[in-house]
C-alpha cells in the first residue's frame, strides 16, 4: 500500500499529521517475539496490525545465519540470525581484475541496498576501492561504468514489473560517521552523474512518480546533489548528520523522513527520548510537509525506551507548530 502521508509530505501538500515510518529488525522479533508482539498490539497505528508467528516469520536472505554468492562473485557471510549480512571475500584483488569483472546476466529489477558506491566496495574491498579513487585511473572508471550499466538494465526492468507504483525506494549507504570517505567533489565526479543517470532512466519512464532515498551517514554536504539526480526525498540519520546542518540544508528545500537518533535509544531515559522527538520537530517541521519521522528498533533497546519512542513519535506527528 502506498504512504500517501509520505507521498503528500514530499510533495509539500499539507498532510494531516507527520508521516512516520516503524520498522523492526528481525532479530528484534526472533530475541523478543513476545515483547514485541505486545508492543505491536499497543500501537497499531505504526504496526498495522502485525502478528508474529515465529514458526512462518520470514525475513530476506541477507539477515539469515549462513554463506553465499552473489551473483557478482561476492562472498557474504552472516554469523547472526536476523542480523544484516557483510561481504567477506571480494572478487576484485587487484585492479587489473576490473577489466575481466563481468556484469551479471540478471535482469530481474535487482536493486538492493548498496546498490551503487557500496557495491564498489563490495566488489573490491574498501581499501582498494579508496586507492583506486585516489589513483583516478582507468580502472575505477571501468568498474563504475560497469556497475552503472547493470543498474539501469535493473531499473528498465524495475519499471515493468512494477509500473504503476507511485513511489520507488532505493538504498546505498554514502557516508561514514563524520564525512563522505572519497570527499564530497569526488563523489561529485564520479557518482553524482550514476545517481543521474539511473534515477533519470527511472523519471524517463515514470515521471510523475516519487524517489525515495535512504542513505546513511554523513551526507548533508551532498543532499543537494542528490534532488538534482532526481531524489524526491531523502532518509538521513540524525546524529551523522547533524539537526543544525539538516536544518540548514533542506528545510523548505529538500524533504526529508529523518531517522531519528537510533544510537541512542538503547541508553537515553524516556525524557530525553521525548525531547529528541520534540526537538527534530519543532525544528524541521513546516505546515506544508517536507518532514516525516523514521524509527528502526532492534533487540537492544529497554521495553521502556520502545514506548518512549513511540509515545513520543505518536505526540508529535501531530505537531502544529
Amino acid at each position: 500500500m502506498p504512504d500517501l502521508l509520505l507521498e503528500q509530505a514530499t510533495r509539500y501538500e499539507y498532510p494531516e499529521t507527520i508521516p512516520v515510518r516503524v520498522s523492526c529488525l528481525p532479530i528484534a522479533w526472533l530475541k523478543r517475539g513476545d515483547d514485541f508482539q505486545k508492543i505491536a498490539d499497543d500501537f497499531p497505528q505504526f504496526f498495522g496490525g502485525f502478528k508474529y508467528d515465529p514458526d512462518n516469520y520470514s525475513y530476506i536472505d541477507r539477515y539469515t545465519a549462513h554463506k553465499w554468492v552473489d551473483n557478482w562473485g561476492c562472498v557474504w557471510n552472516n554469523i547472526h540470525e536476523g542480523m544484516d549480512s557483510i561481504v567477506t571475500e571480494h572478487p576484485i584483488k587487484c585492479e587489473e581484475d576490473v577489466y575481466s569483472l563481468e556484469i551479471p546476466s540478471e535482469r530481474n529489477a535487482d536493486l538492493p541496498h548498496g546498490f551503487m558506491y557500496l557495491r564498489l566496495l563490495d566488489l573490491c574491498g574498501f581499501e582498494l576501492a579508496m586507492t583506486m579513487f585516489a589513483d583516478e585511473g582507468d580502472e575505477i572508471r571501468t568498474l563504475i561504468d560497469k556497475v552503472l550499466q547493470y543498474n539501469l538494465y535493473q531499473i528498465d526492468a524495475l519499471v515493468k514489473m512494477d509500473p504503476n507504483n507511485s513511489m520507488y525506494s532505493f538504498g546505498d549507504d554514502l557516508g561514514m560517521q563524520h564525512s563522505l570517505a572519497i570527499g564530497p567533489e569526488k563523489w561529485r565526479k564520479y557518482l553524482k552523474p550514476c545517481f543521474s543517470k539511473i534515477y533519470g532512466r527511472l523519471k524517463a519512464q515514470r515521471p510523475d512518480s516519487l524517489i525515495y532515498m535512504h542513505t546513511d551517514g554523513c551526507i548533508w554536504e551532498i543532499m543537494p546533489d542528490l534532488k538534482e539526480c532526481g531524489v524526491d526525498i531523502i532518509n538521513p540519520q540524525f546524529r551523522a548528520n547533524g539537526l543544525d546542518n539538516l536544518v540548514r540544508v533542506c528545510k523548505g528545500k529538500i524533504p526529508i523522513h529523518l531517522d531519528l537518533d537510533r544510537q541512542m535509544f538503547p541508553f537515553a531515559t524516556p525524557s530525553e527520548i521525548d525531547d529528541h522527538v520534540r526537538e527534530c520537530v519543532e525544528a524541521l517541521y513546516l505546515p506544508e510537509g517536507g518532514l516525516g519521522l523514521s524509527i528502526e528498533l532492534d533487540h537492544n533497546i529497554p521495553t521502556e525506551n520502545v514506548y518512549a519512542i513511540l509515545n513520543a513519535v505518536e505526540k508529535y506527528r501531530h505537531y502544529k507548530g
